[in-house]
């Protein structure tokens, strides 16, 4: 809340009957042109509130650095592609001819799958998240590996859990879960890039499962650029990709309520790291 300023004290002989005649004196007493300052003063307040709104809504509007979105909840997107010039983080890295990003970017694009697909995916998600969960930042489920949050650690889901696992999960989940990939990092709020984090990575996407503001609040995607942020808000089965050098710089805002589903998707050129698709037995 912004200090407000009190008005100054009264002085002791204003409640005197000089005072209360003063000002009960008639308006001819007034100095002249005093009559004509009220739409002066009318004219103040117009413009300080004008200013105050300018600066409320800097405050909320630019507070985040976000100032363009690229995508917004309500807009259904066949495809957008935004090319960007690509960083040398792929430079330090083994290349593979027709995979390593030679044109880099980000997209978006809602036609991947349908709402009611990221609601199964989203419920099978929920199925194993209710196993565990953390304490704090991105509750993180990988079916591939068997990593899941568990307080302030991980456990193996398929060792901790043992033959419990085929009462939670079914066999249709598992082939619904084979066209995905898997979660990524904890605290998502901090600004990072995929190729530094993880040398493997290539491309980077994300398979949003709840709707902005319907589901959770904060949690929008953010492109980092300096002075233009860019943003993405999710919605249920929107896809967003990218190149994961450090053209693409990127954090997740803080998620303020509710939850807030997705699944990243990684691609990586080196077949020395890919990895198998899991398996219930």
């Amino acid at each position: 809340m912004a200090p407000q300023r009190r008005g100054a004290p009264r002085n002791a002989e204003g409640s005197g009957p000089a005072e209360r005649r003063r000002l009960s004196s008639p308006r001819k007493d007034r100095v002249p042109g005093e009559a004509q300052k009220p739409w002066l003063k009318a004219v103040g307040l117009g413009v300080s509130l004008m200013l105050a709104a300018l600066l409320l809504y800097n405050s909320l509007g630019t507070g985040d650095g976000v100032t363009e979105v690229l995508a917004f909840r309500g807009e259904v997107l066949s495809g957008r592609f935004i090319e960007v010039p690509c960083s040398d983080d792929y430079n330090g890295h083994r290349r593979f001819e027709g995979c390593t990003p030679r044109k880099c970017g980000r997209g978006i694009t809602d036609a991947v799958i349908s709402r009611e697909e990221a609601e199964r995916i989203r419920r099978v998600a929920e199925k194993g998240l209710s196993l565990g969960g953390s304490d704090g930042g991105a509750s993180i489920l990988d079916l591939h590996s068997g990593a899941l949050s568990f307080g302030k650690h991980f456990v193996n889901l398929y060792r901790y859990f043992g033959d419990k696992i085929q009462n939670i999960f079914s066999e249709e989940d598992f082939q619904l879960y084979r066209t995905e990939a898997r979660t990524a990092h904890d605290e998502y709020w901090h600004a990072h890039v995929d190729k530094v984090t993880y040398g493997s990575f290539d491309y980077t996407s994300l398979l949003y499962l709840s709707d902005y503001l319907e589901d959770f609040g904060g949690g929008r995607f953010v492109f980092m650029e300096e002075g233009a942020n860019k943003t993405v808000e999710p919605r249920a089965g929107r896809v967003s990709f990218f190149t994961s050098g450090s053209e693409n710089l990127h954090r997740v805002e803080k998620v303020s309520w509710g939850t807030r589903y997705a699944i990243t998707i990684a691609f990586t050129c080196n077949p020395d790291h890919s990895i198998e698709d899991p398996a219930l037995t």
